[in-house]
């Protein structure tokens, strides 16, 4: 089992990014920014899983392709273990490391396993081609390192020489997840890495990430709208509306204690074993658009609490009680 370190291993500082989209009118092409990501003060503390939730277009998927190098930030700062890996030097963003440096200390999981690996690639290739591109040990060290990987991940010796299309869905995630471990990366993106599998294999998964932050003191970003999945791993949730952090806090206080309306919502949606589902509280609305957000605080067009001064200002994601931060202004 690995020693346990303490302290944060990504800190992120108010991160942005906007994508450019453009459109052809009647008289001329019109541009316009989708605001992805508003400013995001955020830190993972080492070993921990942290689950980022919310609905869909909140920006937890860019958050995690900022953090593993496959989109750079429009601004803000993004640490890892103490050294930068993003800064903004005056109107340029400089990213200090490169994605194949990157890539032996943060790895992906991604949601559908069938796209993510090459179908004419065998189990065995695919966990050597990590090693091989790039190139950090002998071929027979590749070879034990495979064997190694499959032990770890639950994988059958006996299937090495298979193909994606001879596995079944839960197989395909953990030949995800073991080639993730290739390069021993200390943090894992795990992108809704169960919503494609059946209930007793998402269990199975679960219970893998478990097992693998236990034994070799991995950090986990979990990203995720299922919350009934956030109770079985998670210590830290992080809700996310709109590109903003909305509130954070342990995963205790969040199922027993969420303070933000938005993360109350969530909850209150969330089904229970006993619970009648023709009381679940529904979140009524949509989120609006990225492109054209809303004044003031980016939840108040939903919010069964908004007031006129909620239009005003964005609020301060500030410290309710230690370890537990919300961004309301009737907090």
């Amino acid at each position: 089992m690995a020693e346990p370190r303490t302290g944060n291993l990504v800190e992120i500082r108010g991160l942005v990014k906007h994508f450019p989209v453009h459109s052809e009118g009647a008289v001329r092409r019109r541009s316009a920014l989708v605001h992805a990501i508003n400013g995001v003060d955020l830190d993972v503390p080492t070993g921990q899983i942290v689950a980022l939730v919310g609905e869909s277009g909140s920006g937890k998927t860019t958050l995690a392709n900022c953090v593993a190098g496959f989109v750079t930030p429009t601004s803000g700062t993004i640490g890892f273990d103490g050294v930068p890996l993003v800064e903004t030097r005056g109107a340029k963003v400089v990213r200090k490391a490169s994605r194949r440096d990157m890539a032996q200390k943060i790895q992906m999981v991604f949601q559908d396993p069938s796209s993510a690996l090459n179908p004419r690639q065998t189990v065995e290739s695919t966990l050597l081609e990590p090693i091989r591109v790039h190139g950090t040990m002998s071929r027979q060290d590749g070879v034990t390192r495979v064997r190694e990987l499959l032990e770890l991940s639950g994988i059958p010796a006996s299937m090495q020489r298979r193909y994606p299309h001879e596995l079944n869905s839960g197989q395909r995630q953990r030949l995800v997840i073991a080639r993730s471990l290739t390069l021993s990366p200390r943090l894992l993106l795990a992108d809704e890495p169960v919503s494609r599998l059946d209930v007793s294999m998402q269990s199975q998964i679960l219970n893998l990430l478990l097992s693998l932050r236990a034994e070799l003191g991995l950090t986990i970003v979990f990203i995720t709208h299922d919350l009934s999945v956030v109770r079985q791993v998670a210590d830290t949730v992080v809700v996310m509306y709109l590109g903003r952090v909305m509130e954070s806090c342990s995963a205790d206080a969040f199922f027993s204690n969420p303070r933000h309306p938005y993360a109350q919502a969530l909850v209150a949606a969330t089904p229970h074993p006993m619970s009648d589902p023709t009381e679940i509280a529904a979140l009524e609305g949509e989120i609006p658009s990225p492109i054209n957000l809303p004044a003031g605080c980016p939840f108040h067009t939903r919010c069964p609490l908004a007031e006129a001064r909620c239009t005003e200002a964005v609020p301060d994601l500030r410290e309710l009680s230690p370890a537990h931060r919300a961004a309301c202004i009737k907090l």
